[in-house]
């Protein structure tokens, strides 16, 4: 299982950034996959979830309204488009395998939200 992150940064309060994971070394098309985060000093936290055809996302109350999850399995990438930031939603943000924060993961992306 091979999973890379890119697409963070730096970001204002308000502003936007769009993540991505190209995944490879395992059938990406039949999994679920998640996104999740980890702030400076906490612990690693489930922030959006999607199902193996992209139909039905999950978010967690911090994110929900602000973040939207997609994926193009003919590409074999997971998205995380980001609106609306918060400085609270500063983390190394990591794609997962499977519904939960514990699945495997990549080296993580990481975004900063400070003005």
């Amino acid at each position: 299982v091979q999973l890379v992150e890119s697409g963070g940064g730096l970001a204002q309060p308000g502003g936007s950034l769009r993540l991505s994971c190209a995944a490879s070394g395992f059938s990406f098309s039949i999994n679920y996959m998640s996104w999740a985060r980890q702030a400076p000093g906490k612990g690693l936290e489930w922030v959006s979830g999607i199902d193996k055809d992209g139909r039905r996302p999950s978010y967690s109350d911090s994110v929900k309204g602000r973040f939207t999850i997609s994926r193009d399995n003919a590409k074999n990438t997971l998205y995380l488009q980001m609106n609306s930031l918060k400085p609270e939603d500063t983390a190394l943000y990591y794609c997962t395998t499977g519904p939960t924060a514990a699945g495997q993961r990549g080296q993580g992306t990481q975004v900063t939200v400070s003005s």
